[in-house]
């Protein structure tokens, strides 16, 4: 422990490592493309694509957990329980949901050490009230702009690292307006933000608004297929002044259909004979997710019951 400690503090440690890549990642004129991952599978996945860093999504994560809609349902220990488990797995850095923060602003810097302790490089944080929901569902309702800025700057003075970064998002654009928006992504930068991300700009025209007034800082966009935010190149989310996208519901949609058809199929036909061709390769499936490492392990120590 005492050379974890000391690790920590020279900046040499595996984890510090990883906070100190998300930084250096985030670049003018480049876009960081991060997958939504909520479980072992879709991380192991996304590692062996080779995403140089990972987004874990709220939506997925509250669904593969505990089978429930992304409405605060899920509170600060399932969430961080969460985060540790996914960080134990990642090799590279992690971005994490931490909703409103699960509760008044003492419960908003609890969860940043937490979710920093944990292994996450960033925490998003956004200024809904509570019950939250999902940023491209209806009836999301926002706190006071001084309330909401007060999370930020907590959060802000919470964190051990300065490498561990602060995602501030603000969902005012769907009932206040993109006036409101920025005023209040603005706020959240001089509260210590490290990233702005202004939730469900409906058109092109008002993401790039959002670029042009918020050139500051490094921009996120969250791209939602179905959602409301236009789906674009990745080329075309650079010109308009993002650094970072965030592909939530991606990979649950993808597992979604996938599962529900194969289902369908046994559910028909009594069998899976007929759609292999829908199915990962079993053997492939077991390497990604780790089992070279059992199997080699188990070749070292073969002659162990022997002895």
């Amino acid at each position: 422990i005492n050379k974890e400690l000391a690790g920590q503090a020279e900046g040499n440690c595996p984890r510090c490592q990883l906070l100190s890549m998300l930084r250096k990642l985030i670049r003018k004129g480049e876009l960081l493309v991060c997958p939504g991952v909520y479980d072992g599978i879709s991380l192991r996945i996304a590692q062996k694509v080779g995403f140089d860093a990972h987004y874990m999504t709220g939506y997925g994560t509250v669904a593969s957990h505990l089978g429930l809609p992304d409405a605060g349902l899920a509170g600060y220990g399932e969430m961080v329980d969460r985060v540790r488990t996914l960080s134990r797995i990642s090799t590279a850095p992690l971005i994490c949901d931490g909703d409103t923060g699960y509760g008044g602003l003492l419960n908003v810097a609890h969860t940043v050490e937490g979710y920093e302790a944990a292994g996450a490089a960033a925490i998003q944080l956004e200024d809904q009230e509570f019950p939250k929901k999902c940023g491209h569902t209806p009836g999301r309702r926002v706190v006071p702009l001084q309330e909401a800025a007060a999370r930020i700057r907590v959060a802000a003075e919470a964190r051990r690292s300065r490498d561990f970064l602060i995602v501030a998002r603000t969902d005012a654009r769907t009932e206040h307006g993109l006036d409101e928006a920025l005023r209040r992504a603005e706020a959240f930068a001089s509260a210590g933000a490290d990233i702005l991300f202004v939730e469900a700009p409906e058109t092109e025209a008002e993401m790039e608004r959002v670029g042009e007034a918020l050139a500051g800082l490094p921009l996120l966009v969250n791209v939602v297929e179905g959602g409301k935010t236009p789906v674009l190149s990745r080329q075309r989310y650079v010109e308009l002044g993002y650094q970072v996208a965030i592909f939530p519901a991606t990979a649950f949609l993808a597992a979604g259909r996938g599962i529900e058809s194969v289902y369908s199929h046994l559910k028909a036909t009594g069998s899976s004979a007929g759609a292999e061709g829908e199915l990962a390769d079993f053997m492939d499936f077991s390497r990604t997710l780790g089992f070279e490492r059992v199997w080699e392990f188990d070749r070292a120590h073969a002659d162990v019951g022997e002895r």
